[in-house]
């Protein structure tokens, strides 16, 4: 680590690094703040992802490095693009493109459940991004409405925790966040071998969510998806939704639908909704 000033809590105004200023706060996680910023070199805004002062350590910046290094070698339209990195700052910190929009947390807790026409184009352009990351060997971990911004296309945040196949199958210990986890990412070993398909939950979970204007099962007590029954879809939901979300929701990793599978059914129910029209034009 270098040497430096004792820092603070960060408040707006403040600078992040030399040229890179906090604008304002966006939240964040156990070890980092997350902060829209301004970055004077490329005169823009960006989102800074800076690691907590109290959290910083040898093993938060070693898990901060290989995030960044994650992100440089993934390359798809559905994955926040890294900007910049310096861990070996005073205050150590990952610089993240801006995207435009609310994330898909947001937008749930501000309107509700999404309707479908709204619903279906996220669920493909997830879909599409558990098909890249499967393609890699890349299992994400977290994937849930906060770490979705419903933009054009929707993107994926927070690799925080990602890992490479070999080390998904080789977890011993619970990993993500509790209402959105996969039963064998809750018991490895024990309920199944962490995976692509451990995504796949995550995808149900979350595109259950944003269908339904609530959560698949109760947040308490913890992990309620491992002996309660689920939730039922609202009847607007699809047959064809309701029936891929079902799959993605399946108890056994194997029962799973792949995400290609996924991205396809949704494809399907895109290309039979109405056609919108106005003035007698079609908009599609």
């Amino acid at each position: 680590m270098t040497d430096g000033p004792d820092t603070t809590v960060l408040t707006g105004g403040d600078m992040i690094a030399p040229g890179l200023a906090a604008v304002s706060s966006l939240g964040g996680g156990v070890d980092h703040e997350v902060w829209l910023a301004f970055d004077e070199r490329r005169h823009c805004v960006v989102v800074a992802k800076v690691l907590r002062t109290e959290r910083d350590s040898a093993v938060t910046r070693d898990q901060m490095r290989r995030e960044a290094a994650l992100l440089e070698r993934l390359r798809h339209p559905g994955i926040v693009r890294l900007l910049d990195a310096d861990v070996d700052a005073h205050r150590p910190y990952l610089l993240l493109q801006h995207i435009d929009g609310p994330t898909l947390s947001d937008l749930i807790g501000r309107d509700g459940a999404l309707p479908v026409h709204q619903l279906v184009p996220v669920g493909i352009e997830l879909a599409a991004t558990l098909v890249y990351l499967r393609h890699e060997g890349v299992v994400h971990l977290d994937i849930k409405p906060s770490n979705v911004v419903a933009g054009a296309p929707a993107q994926l945040l927070d690799l925080g925790i990602a890992v490479d196949l070999p080390t998904a199958a080789a977890l011993s210990h619970p990993a993500g966040s509790d209402q959105y986890m996969a039963p064998e990412q809750c018991r490895p070993g024990e309920l199944g071998v962490v995976g692509p398909a451990s995504d796949v939950w995550g995808f149900g979970t979350t595109m259950f969510r944003a269908a339904a204007g609530r959560r698949a099962w109760p947040s308490e007590p913890r992990w309620a998806q491992l002996d309660q029954p689920r939730r039922a879809l609202p009847p607007h939901v699809p047959g064809p939704v309701a029936d891929i979300l079902d799959r993605c929701l399946s108890p056994l990793a194997a029962d799973r639908p792949h995400p290609v599978e996924v991205a396809e059914a949704f494809e399907r129910v895109l290309e039979a909704l109405p056609t919108a029209r106005l003035g007698g034009f079609s908009l599609r």
